[in-house]
């Protein structure tokens, strides 16, 4: 299996590098891997469903 660092997974999903390392440590990227003080990443993994920023479908209405 091959991996890849927690700044390229940051560059490959689009979000900083220490939002990666969050995931990492919250156990939401499935088959990492700490390293010594480093992330090793599954290369297909993929980028996990930020639960932090759910839209709600309901529209408030001003009366």
């Amino acid at each position: 299996m091959e991996y890849i660092t927690a700044k390229e997974a940051a560059e490959k999903w689009n979000i900083s590098q220490r939002r990666v390392q969050v995931l990492c440590e919250q156990g939401r990227i499935f088959g990492v891997v700490r390293l010594g003080w480093a992330w090793a990443i599954p290369k297909e993994a993929d980028k996990p469903v930020d639960l932090r920023s759910q839209k709600d479908d309901k529209k408030i209405k001003n009366k």
